[in-house]
């Protein structure tokens, strides 16, 4: 019997010491995406589209230079899209919808 709540003791110390780990990186890893802007297709924009649009699912033409989508932290200036141009931290004024 001593060795069944022994037993018991070590997994419940390990699954307590594996979910504070999550929990732990959970915070660090929603911290770590950056907006890049003139990234997102048609549609697919996390927020932000220009004036007349509301937010997310918004931007009406790819790579839309007012649309911004969240990356990971550190990789939106060297994503490429067509013609050899990349994604923007700030508002292009890029690809943006015929008024």
């Amino acid at each position: 019997m001593k060795h069944k709540a022994m037993s018991a003791a070590i997994v419940a110390g390990a699954v307590a010491t594996a979910v504070a780990g999550l929990s732990a990186t959970a915070p660090a890893h929603a911290q770590a995406k950056e907006k890049c802007y003139g990234v997102s297709l048609k549609g697919q924009n996390d927020c932000k589209a220009g004036a007349g649009t509301t937010c997310a699912g918004t931007s009406t033409v790819d790579y839309q230079g007012n649309a911004w989508t969240l990356v990971p932290k550190g990789t939106c200036v060297s994503m490429d899209v067509p013609d050899g141009r990349h994604g923007s931290l700030t508002e292009l004024d890029r690809d943006l919808p015929e008024a």
